[in-house]
């Protein structure tokens, strides 16, 4: 039997994910919030409640609660490991590379996605799609409320279908 490193490269994602979903990370109540967002996704019923903690705009705290499919669960863990201790545009920065990659296109390479390259592959399945990107959403959603001086907003997030 030939190895194939693109199976074995399946397979390490896949345990990426499953680990991300099985043991999401963020899930600790934080201290302090200043800011909160509520994110929807009436097509599956995923749902995501972010609290954040900053010190001026850097991001010093990430707790990720909700319920949904492992593709969103893991998505929000990752979040979770990846924007604490970055600023404001520097997460804004990773979501947009997030959202990039999940519509077919690359990364810019100065942008280390971490964990989250074990979710391009989602990018084949539209629908799906919708399920990776609702945490990040929901980040951007509670950063542009803190920005406008509220502390939390609730939205049905609609997110653009990709384009295969």
């Amino acid at each position: 039997m030939v190895d194939r490193p693109e199976v074995a490269l399946d397979e390490l994602y896949r345990e990426v994910v499953l680990d991300h979903h099985r043991r999401p990370r963020g899930r600790a109540p934080l201290s302090r919030v200043d800011a909160r967002a509520h994110g929807f996704n009436p097509v599956c019923g995923d749902e995501v409640h972010l609290h954040l903690s900053l010190d001026g705009d850097r991001i010093t705290g990430v707790e990720v609660q909700g319920r949904g499919c492992a593709i969103c669960t893991a998505s929000g863990s990752m979040m979770a490991e990846l924007i604490p201790g970055r600023s404001e545009a520097e997460a804004g920065t990773f979501a947009e590379a997030f959202r990039s990659v999940m519509h077919g296109k690359s990364a810019p390479p100065d942008v280390d996605l971490g964990d989250l390259e074990a979710l391009e592959g989602v990018k084949k399945f539209p629908v799906r799609v919708k399920c990776a990107l609702l945490p990040w959403v929901t980040l951007a959603d509670a950063l542009r409320a803190w920005r406008d001086g509220a502390t939390e907003t609730t939205t049905t997030t609609e997110i653009e279908e990709a384009k295969p």
